[in-house]
């Protein structure tokens, strides 16, 4: 759809000019540098003429399209916020901040989501509609601003299917990774897809440098279509062979995001297979102890069944992290975003 919204995010310093109908370019070349410094308003551009700001200010009394409807901490760092898009659609996006200190954001790509994998919150939801660029880079901001620190790594793991979106996602990141604007390294940046093989071919056609996340659950085809519906379109071996191309394109390591469901795919049979999918590409498994929500049937599993199944996984060779999760307490974990102002009370 076509936005209407006003935002400076996402726009480069020459289109910022010509949006505000600024008569000297160096002018675009200014705000832009107050945006990405985190100015909330244009009263705080102190280099522009004070005329002009007042312009701007009354024009503009918002730099953003999106406002923050709550704001939620976890203990653990963790923080989310739920914000109501301009046309009232609500998404979510999360600050993560890791043992070292370092401070993530992860952020939404749609409000809602088609996607319908039965362990995600997000994949209750039917989808809404795709985020613009400016909405995405906006999240970041809001984030950045309840920060406690410079935020240095981007995950495109919140509400939504990045590569579905692909465009404004591409879009955003060339905002983010601007050196002469917020200066993000490309490898701190990563793309989360459920494994739409459109989308990653897209991607080794464009050869973006980002780094590329899958979540994969399980690497049994009958089991991962009855828990993600996109493998009924793009099995694993089509999926296998798209993630090649992407590798050989990239020549870089990806990650499997394996979500551990009790009595679902930690058993020995499924470290074997999932070895086996493993085996020839330059992969770690994430493995992600699933984050329970009330909607959905599934059950966290024990530390005795992740220490069995990690065993086997080290038996067979496979190289894994475990990831733990943060923000669950504020339902800010991975597969817990619902976009739902109403439970964020």
């Amino acid at each position: 759809m076509e936005s209407r919204a006003f935002s400076l995010f996402a726009k480069k310093p020459s289109e910022i000019t010509d949006l505000l109908g600024l008569d000297k370019p160096f002018q675009g070349r200014q705000v832009y540098q107050w945006l990405v410094r985190g100015a909330c308003g244009f009263d705080e551009m102190t280099n522009l003429p004070k005329a002009l700001r007042q312009r701007l200010a009354d024009e503009h009394p918002s730099l953003f399209s999106s406002k923050v409807m709550t704001s939620q901490s976890d203990p653990d760092g963790a923080a989310k916020l739920a914000l109501e898009l301009h046309d009232g659609n609500i998404i979510e996006c999360v600050l993560l901040t890791d043992k070292e200190g370092e401070l993530t954001a992860c952020l939404s790509s749609q409000a809602g989501c088609a996607m319908g994998c039965r362990f995600c919150r997000t994949g209750t939801l039917k989808l809404k509609r795709n985020l613009e660029d400016f909405e995405i880079v906006e999240q970041f901001m809001h984030l950045q601003h309840v920060a406690p620190g410079k935020i240095s790594h981007v995950v495109f793991m919140g509400m939504g299917e990045p590569l579905a979106n692909l465009d404004n996602v591409v879009s955003a990141i060339s905002f983010l990774h601007d050196p002469d604007g917020l200066n993000l390294s490309h490898r701190r940046i990563t793309i989360s897809t459920c494994g739409l093989v459109p989308g990653i071919n897209e991607l080794s056609k464009r050869k973006v440098p980002v780094k590329l996340a899958v979540s994969l659950v399980t690497a049994d085809d009958a089991v991962r279509s009855e828990l993600m519906p996109v493998n009924r379109a793009f099995p694993l071996r089509v999926l296998r062979d798209a993630l090649e191309r992407f590798q050989k394109v990239s020549g870089r390591r990806f990650t499997f995001e394996y979500c551990m469901i009790h009595d679902k795919n930690i058993a020995d049979q499924d470290a074997d297979r999932l070895a086996r999918f493993c085996r020839g590409l330059e992969v770690i498994v994430n493995l992600i102890p699933f984050n329970p929500c009330p909607e959905l049937p599934f059950e966290t599993p024990s530390d005795a069944e992740i220490r069995k199944f990690t065993n086997a996984l080290t038996q067979r060779g496979v190289e894994y992290t475990i990831r733990i999760s943060r923000g669950r307490s504020i339902k800010g974990a991975c597969g817990q975003l619902a976009g739902k102002l109403e439970e964020n009370r």
